[in-house]
Order: structure tokens, then C-alpha cells, then sequence
């Protein structure tokens, strides 16, 4: 989509509209006639986000309604799904062109708008012969919003997009290999440093945890290590982002259910979140020193698939009691964990689809989260997700919940019989030798049914938030 910053007469301009109005507006600035100006404030009576269209053939003007007096991020958020609506309205009518003005509107309302016309007009149609209509020409009127401001998010919501590419091509498309090669392609792009590993390395690695879960794939694992160090950058040490690159997972030998197999092309997720991120902070030249870790294979139960019962010995040396073979991502993450603590990372932040678990504790509006001597970092990350409405839920992480992943036969065991959410991530902090965040988006990384701006399919849910998380990294207190 083509977004354009211009000025437009109203009166002369024939094509679609969206006029946003909030509070505090006085009649005379608004460009509608008084029988029109009367039927929008009884509706806005009613509803403060109605959506109130009038025809101006061929084409229409959609007033979208908000209440500029509530809290801002909920306001936002609101005006972000209110524009998804209209989106598909538009959408169904086979319209291409759209305008967007106001009167008595923020910068960042505005800018809500935009965004979530931008994200809902997302597709992933490449293999549909029949393709919808989108939104091709976006503009904006020039004297709500300046170039600089659409240029450094429509570079943002771009990597948001590029994550739900990622996440909704099927494995037979995106294998492990052709992920790693597709983040490395991306990353050369940008001047990010990209090494991939290949299973002879990771074997003289000893990361047992990837190498045991790739044991029934007839694709080899990969290890991808993402560094972007820019000169100016305001840490000395780098924030270590690290996702879960299970390409698809059957269950392994623990197979999955036939109604539970549907949508396992996802469970890459936190691999193609965290690699998001990392390029979206490089495209737009924030001052932050990160890199990511990303351990890619598929979970199959083919060949000489590990088993339950098995020990693994991981890439610190720790070992592991199998317990469930559909407990497999902790085990990959665990192995890139522990090799990240060799670059001595400020703060490891992890990111997977884990846990059914987190879907069960707060359903699917938000991230489960925990924290290991990370209590600034988690404080700073909830104030951004409720700024950009990427929530976070966070779970205690208390001392006595240790107690359930240790082993009788083993260092600690792959899987708990309570606590799914939390135990899982309890696992993962033992391999962390920094502070620590887990982030939990099994409930939010796709939805299976249309979800607002974030679609059908894939989100992309969790770029923004870590974006805005690196955006303000210099706030921790350290």
C-alpha cells in the first residue's frame, strides 16, 4: 500500500473519505450540512465510536466517531479496530482509494487510524487465484501528519507484516533451511550481521537439545545468530532476543490429535517475532545494540525420533529428562539460551508459541509473561504493550515452582503436571545467566478467525511491542 501525505478540498475531491472526529469540535469547522452535523452528534450520543456513512456519489464519506476523553492507549486502540472495519468495507466495495482527515484530532490518533487501515489491509493471498481488493493508495492530509513520522512506522508495520509472511507459509515452503536463508537474504539487506550454523556445527556445538528434537525430521536443523551493533548504540552489552523456530510440530512420537495438527506451520512464531524486531530497530536506526538466537527444526516422529524418557544433555552441560515429546520448543530455546550467555546480554528475552497453558490463564488478548531478576525491564515492557495494546499478563515466577521441573533421573525435566505456563518458563530460567524475560504468545501469534486489524491467520503480534521496547531501552533502570 502506497500511504501519501497530501491536502484535499472536500468539496472537490470525489473519492472516498474518512473523516475522524473526536471531542471538542465546533460545529462551523465541521464540513457537513446541519441536518448531517445533527444526525452525527445523535449518534455520537449513543456510541462516541459509531461509524456514521453518508454517500457523496460515486463514492462515501465515512465519519468514524471516538472519545478523545478516555484513556489514551484504550482510545487508540479502539480507533486501530474501528479503522479495520472500515477497511473491510471498503474492501468488499472494491474500493482502492481512500483519504483521511479530521478536525480537533492528535498526531497519534491520526496515526492510529493509518496504522490500523495499514495492518488489516495485510493478505497472504499467494497462493489464492481469486485475490481480494485492498487498499493500494493511502492519503493522508498533510496537515495532521508529517513525513518522517509515516516513513519510520510504515518501515515498522512493513516487519510486522514480513513476520506474518513468515509465520502463514507452510512448512512444505519453509523448512528450516529456507527460513534461515530467507532471515540471512532479509539481514544482508540491512547490513545485520547473519551467521547461519548448519547441522555439522551444531553437532560440534553439542546443543543435544536441537539436535534431539531435528532426530525425526529428514530436514537438518538450523542455528541462526543475528547481530545488530550500531555505532551509536546506548548499551554496552546486547539485548539478546531468542525465539522458538519449530518450522511445524506434529508432537513428535507424543503426536498431536488430529484437531490439534491444524495451524503447526505456526509454531515458528517466536523465531519470526524476535527476527522481526531485530530488523525493524535496524531498518530504522534505533540505538540499541541487540541480537537474536534462533533455533529452527521441525518436531516429527520419524526415523529415530527422541522419546520419552530419554536424557538429553544440553549445550551447558545440563541434563534433561524427557517427559513429553510435544514439550519440544523449551528444548531448543534452552540450547540457545545457554549459547547466548557467552556474549554477556544486558537482558535475554525470549519469545514462543509454548504453552496451551497461557491460552487457558488469560485466553487470547494478550502475552502470559515472567520475569528473573529482570522486575525494571518487565515494569518498562508492560508500560509499552499498554501503550500499544500488545498487553502483558505477567505469572508468578515463584521460588517453589523450581520444585516442579526437577528430575529424579536428570539435571530438571522437560514438563510439569501443573503450572504448564509458568513450569515452562521456569525451565527455560534455568538456562539463563542473565536477567531474564519469557514471553508466552501461543494465544495471540494467529487467530484462526478474523481478529480486527490483526486479520485472519497470522498477527504479527509482539513486533510492536518489542519495537517499542527498544524504542525506549534507554529508560530501565539499570
Amino acid at each position: 500500500m502506497n500511504i501519501l501525505l497530501e491536502s484535499k478540498n472536500l468539496k472537490d475531491y470525489k473519492g472516498n473519505v474518512i473523516y475522524l472526529y473526536g471531542d471538542e469540535v465546533a460545529d462551523k469547522a465541521l464540513p457537513f450540512h446541519k441536518d448531517e452535523i445533527q444526525f452525527l452528534k445523535a449518534q455520537r450520543s449513543g456510541d462516541k465510536y459509531s461509524l456514521v456513512v453518508f454517500d457523496r456519489l460515486p463514492s462515501r464519506l465515512y465519519v468514524q466517531n471516538f472519545d478523545s476523553e478516555v484513556e489514551t492507549a484504550r482510545s487508540q486502540e479502539k480507533i486501530r479496530k474501528s479503522a479495520a472495519d472500515i477497511q473491510q468495507t471498503l474492501s468488499k466495495a472494491k474500493q482502492t482509494e481512500v483519504y483521511v482527515t479530521g478536525e480537533g484530532v492528535l498526531p497519534e490518533e491520526v496515526m492510529a487510524l493509518v496504522e490500523g487501515l495499514t495492518l488489516s489491509n495485510y493478505r497472504f493471498d499467494k497462493y489464492k487465484s481469486k485475490k481480494d481488493t485492498c487498499i493500494e493508495s493511502l492519503i493522508v492530509d498533510s496537515r495532521l501528519l508529517n513525513e518522517s513520522d509515516i516513513a519510520t512506522n510504515q518501515v515498522l508495520w512493513n516487519w510486522v507484516c514480513q513476520c506474518r509472511d513468515w509465520v502463514n507459509e507452510p512448512v512444505m515452503a519453509l523448512n528450516a533451511d529456507a527460513f534461515a536463508s530467507q532471515i540471512k537474504e532479509k539481514a544482508d539487506g540491512l547490513g545485520v550481521k547473519c551467521t547461519i550454523f548448519g547441522k555439522g556445527q551444531i553437532n560440534s556445538m553439542k546443543m543435544g537439545g536441537l539436535l534431539a528434537v531435528n532426530k525425526g525430521s529428514v530436514d537438518e536443523p538450523r542455528f541462526v545468530v543475528l547481530d545488530y551493533h550500531p555505532q551509536d548504540a546506548i548499551n554496552k552489552h546486547p539485548l539478546a532476543l531468542v525465539g522458538k523456530g519449530i518450522t511445524y510440530d506434529t508432537g513428535g512420537l507424543n503426536i498431536k490429535p488430529d484437531d490439534y495438527m491444524q495451524e503447526m506451520k505456526t509454531d515458528m512464531a517466536g523465531a519470526a517475532t524476535m527476527a522481526s524486531a531485530l530488523m525493524a530497530a535496524a531498518d530504522n536506526h534505533l540505538p540499541v545494540w541487540v541480537m537474536a538466537f534462533l533455533p529452527m527444526t521441525d518436531n516429527r516422529p520419524g526415523f529415530n525420533a527422541y522419546a520419552a524418557d530419554d536424557i538429553i544433555t544440553m549445550y551447558d552441560g545440563t541434563t534433561v529428562e524427557v517427559v513429553n515429546t510435544d514439550a519440544e520448543g523449551r528444548i531448543i530455546l534452552a540450547d540457545a539460551i545457554a549459547y547466548a550467555n557467552q556474549y554477556d546480554p544486558e537482558l535475554i528475552i525470549d519469545c514462543a508459541t509454548l504453552t496451551g497453558a497461557a491460552v487457558r490463564a488469560i485466553g487470547t488478548v494478550g502475552i502470559a509473561a515472567m520475569e528473573q531478576n529482570a522486575h525494571n525491564a518487565m515494569h518498562l515492557m508492560k508500560i509499552v504493550g499498554q501503550q500499544v495494546y500488545e498487553r502483558i499478563a505477567e505469572l508468578p515466577f515463584w521460588e517453589e515452582y523450581d520444585e516442579l521441573v526437577k528430575s529424579e533421573v536428570a539435571d530438571i525435566k522437560n514438563c510439569s503436571d501443573a503450572a504448564g505456563a509458568i513450569t515452562a518458563g521456569k525451565f527455560l530460567a534455568h538456562f539463563a545467566k542473565a536477567p531474564y524475560i519469557h514471553l508466552d504468545i501461543a494465544g495471540v501469534a494467529y487467530y484462526a478467525k478474523r481478529e480486527s486489524f490483526y486479520g485472519t491467520g497470522a498477527s504479527g503480534f509482539g513486533v510492536r511491542l518489542l519495537y517499542a521496547f527498544m524504542q525506549t531501552y534507554d529508560m530501565i533502570e539499570k
